[in-house]
């Protein structure tokens, strides 16, 4: 179950089931998905997601892959319609999605905040990419982001191992932005949304666009795609206010 709830234009989504410690299932990746999509719809400015209680995932809901039945295409077809769906989502939506890591955040819940743009973690979360210790490869974006945010050959250390790690040797490896203390994490958080929202959130949809999209390109494509987008940002009212806002030396006014 994901809760939501909308204040000054930003979506804090909560994974719901503590009592099982916020574990996913394919209902909670369905739910995160039409949330993430309604915020875009909304004109929303930031995301939030977070979990209920001591956890903030803790992975996928084993009770639930022991019960499964299904062919090789049905099982592809779930995931790419839940977990798959889950990080295309946050990937592309077009404002900064930010994971409040309130406690452990394993399996597939370190891949969900890996894909966050922004990870603000409390000292006591733990992470780990444990899905080899049940028979299975990292999914969520593993394959994809784990590589790219903290280096190949962690990457591999991590996903063969299956070990736990703590949130100081995630910020170490890059894989999250601030530890803070528990109590403070609050504070943290609504701290950076502040700073967010003092920035065109169409710009930065274009940033987060162009720097997801020209990840391995061929640097003559990603310069060409990067073009493109400057364009589109100069066609924009924030761009003309922040111009505007230097001349005049005060600080601009985005909508």
């Amino acid at each position: 179950m994901v809760r939501t709830e909308v204040d000054d234009r930003v979506w804090t989504l909560t994974f719901d089931r503590p009592e099982v410690r916020n574990a996913f299932t394919e209902s909670t990746a369905r739910e995160l998905v039409e949330a993430l999509e309604a915020a875009a719809d909304d004109d929303a400015r930031a995301a939030v997601l977070t979990g209920e209680g001591k956890a903030f995932s803790a992975g996928g809901d084993l009770e639930a892959m022991r019960d499964r039945d299904e062919t090789p295409a049905e099982a592809y077809e779930r995931v790419q319609e839940t977990l798959n769906a889950v990080v295309e989502a946050i990937l592309t939506a077009p404002f900064p999605v930010v994971a409040k890591v309130n406690g452990d955040a394993v399996g597939a819940g370190t891949n969900v905040a890996a894909a966050c743009d922004f990870v603000v973690a409390a000292e006591r979360a733990r992470f780990g990419e444990v899905f080899v210790n049940v028979g299975l490869v990292p999914d969520s974006g593993g394959t994809v982001l784990l590589p790219r945010l903290v280096g190949l050959r962690r990457a591999k250390e991590l996903a063969m191992t299956g070990r736990m790690f703590d949130a100081d040797e995630a910020l170490e490896m890059e894989l999250v932005n601030d530890v803070v203390g528990s109590a403070e994490l609050d504070d943290a958080v609504a701290e950076l949304l502040d700073t967010l929202a003092s920035k065109p959130t169409e710009t930065l949809a274009l940033i987060k666009h162009g720097l997801h999209e020209n990840l391995g390109r061929p640097f003559r494509d990603g310069l060409d795609r990067e073009a493109n987008l400057q364009v589109q940002a100069y066609a924009t009212e924030s761009h003309a206010e922040g111009v505007d806002a230097f001349l005049d030396g005060r600080s601009p006014r985005f909508e």
